[in-house]
């Protein structure tokens, strides 16, 4: 039987090919989660390599920067931090295989070694990143849960499928927002206002808060958990990533959609909820997963169809 579980989901502002550093403050973060009572901790995408610099890469420079799981250095620093604070760890970085393939990597680490791996089923920093082709669904402490990476969860049938594979707790690290889109009212962030963040912190929050960041946010993501009835944990980046400013926001939603943790600090931080079962099944979504109707939709869902990603990328393939 479920019991209380307490996560937590952090951020923080991570430097680019700089894994060492990177480690030590999921270190510092984990071992301060854990004092304060945490059972899980939870890292942006490609916490531990960083992001948007990996745009600029060749395939050779990629396989330098990614690593062989769970045989690499990092899962090994992971573990290591994980048995020494006892808590669940969960963190980003580019892996490769034997055959040199890329792919975008979200792991779960525990105290004995790795839990769970995801690939990025959407990845598009770089023209070299294999797309992944499965769902992953494990435990934490009597828990079902799954991960998701950044656009994984803008196509709604991946957050529900991995619903319907048994996930309670869908964990969704990103790199996300402040970004021009096509969307009204998109667009970068002066990286300056970073920079003046002590002495004007209130343009800062004004750009972070609107429809740049945390209010396009609340458009989607609040759904995502309501319409599945399951916990949500969203991890993002504070600070610069590369040249572009991200805004934090990490925050843990409720099977109402209701959120119930949210960093609003301007430094490396974390903020911890504690998730109970008895919400998966009095919110809305428990009864919408039991009133589907298959028999309408199954072809039309399952229909053939090429992801404009996965075209991409096989073209590219076809080039080399």
């Amino acid at each position: 039987m479920m019991q209380k579980l307490k996560i937590a989901t952090a951020q923080f502002e991570h430097k680019s090919d700089d894994k060492n550093y990177n480690l030590s403050v999921i270190e510092k973060l984990s071992q301060k989660a854990s004092a304060k009572g945490s059972d899980v901790i939870a890292f942006h995408e490609c916490s531990i390599t960083g992001y948007s610099f990996a745009r600029h890469l060749s395939k050779e420079q990629m396989l330098t920067l990614a690593e062989f799981i769970p045989e690499g250095e990092s899962i090994s620093k992971l573990t290591e931090i994980a048995k020494k604070n006892d808590i669940v760890i969960l963190a980003g970085l580019f892996e490769k295989d034997a055959g040199n393939n890329l792919f975008k990597a979200y792991v779960c680490v525990d105290k004995n070694g790795l839990v769970a791996k995801h690939r990025k089923l959407h990845p598009f920093i770089n023209p070299h990143l294999k797309p992944g082709d499965s769902y992953c669904v494990f435990e934490i402490k009597g828990w079902k849960c799954g991960i998701l990476i950044c656009y994984d969860n803008n196509i709604i049938e991946n957050v529900r499928a991995t619903t319907l594979l048994g996930a309670d707790i869908i964990f969704m690290p990103h790199v996300t927002m402040c970004t021009p889109s096509t969307r009204p009212g998109a667009g970068f962030i002066a990286p300056e206002l970073w920079v003046n963040r002590e002495t004007d912190p209130t343009s800062l929050r004004l750009e972070f808060d609107g429809m740049k960041g945390r209010a396009w946010l609340m458009k989607w993501l609040p759904s995502r958990a309501y319409d599945n009835g399951i916990y949500l944990v969203f991890s993002n980046p504070i600070g610069m990533d590369d040249d572009q400013l991200k805004n934090g926001c990490s925050m843990i939603i409720d099977p109402f959609g209701d959120i119930i943790a949210e960093c609003r600090s301007f430094e490396n931080s974390f903020e911890t909820a504690t998730i109970t079962p008895e919400k998966l099944t009095q919110a809305g979504g428990y009864r919408y997963l039991n009133a589907r109707r298959p028999d309408l939709y199954k072809n039309i869902i399952g229909q053939d169809h090429k992801p404009e990603q996965t075209v991409i990328w096989l073209e590219q393939e076809k080039e080399k």
